[in-house]
């Protein structure tokens, strides 16, 4: 009896170490990428608007953040104190993007990043949607973008040949301004086809340090079809993996 309480008791660790809660505004391509969760991590996902979130987050292995408008200032504090904690915070495109410029703490001094507001040619912030981007791995040591993720290309970013994973109409974000320290994993390569300037930014993946815990952010997943990707889905897995 002994030795089944124990066996029950370490089950149950497991499970709750697999939890995973998405805080989304659009829930089709979080369906899509709990899925994969499920299948890559064998996670738990529980999703939930900004406005359901529960008490208790220290519960979850990780939490991933999907928000396209803007974040309240409750969900905010939640997952500031959710890293700093001591927790895994995952951030998904949009979760970076003008919109959060109102945000007391997220960009200045949590994420340690602004969003230039001054004209695009000058280095202000600028995104493209319905596009064609490449994401490329900055970090072929690093576990998060090379366990089992098969790159289906290569690309020749700043004068080297590295592995990357094309997406097709999808949507950019260039001139993200890193103002602290942070770990770099992906680039991002677009061609503007209208005036035939190449971009190549070292900000389509990145993990910093936040308190005692960690933040990820993924630039990638515009909609639904970014998570159906394999490598990309991958990358994201490994994310949730990942002991810092």
């Amino acid at each position: 009896m002994k030795l089944l309480a124990l066996l029950l008791l370490a089950a149950a660790s497991l499970a709750a170490a697999n939890d995973v809660l998405i805080v989304a505004d659009e829930f089709p391509a979080m369906e899509t990428l709990a899925k994969k969760l499920e299948a890559g991590a064998g996670a738990r996902c529980a999703l939930v608007e900004q406005t359901a979130i529960p008490a208790g987050l220290a519960r979850y292995s990780a939490l991933i953040v999907y928000i396209h408008r803007n974040i309240g200032e409750a969900a905010e504090k939640a997952f500031v104190d959710y890293a700093q904690s001591g927790g895994k915070l995952i951030l998904l495109h949009h979760s970076i993007s003008s919109g959060k410029r109102k945000n007391r703490f997220w960009f200045p001094s949590f994420l340690e990043l602004s969003l230039p507001e001054k004209e695009f040619s000058a280095g202000g912030y600028k995104y493209y949607e319905g596009i064609k981007m490449e994401l490329v791995n900055l970090a072929p040591g690093h576990y998060v973008t090379t366990h089992n993720v098969k790159y289906p290309a290569t690309t020749d970013y700043r004068s080297a040949v590295r592995p990357a994973i094309e997406l097709d109409d999808t949507e950019v974000y260039l001139n993200h301004v890193f103002t602290g320290e942070r770990t770099i994993l992906l680039g991002i390569k677009f061609h503007d086809s209208k005036t035939g300037t190449l971009f190549q930014q070292d900000t389509g993946g990145w993990i910093k340090r936040a308190g005692k815990g960690t933040v990820f952010y993924f630039m990638a997943g515009h909609g639904v079809k970014d998570f159906e990707n394999p490598a990309y889905a991958q990358i994201v897995v490994n994310a949730v993996n990942f002991k810092p």
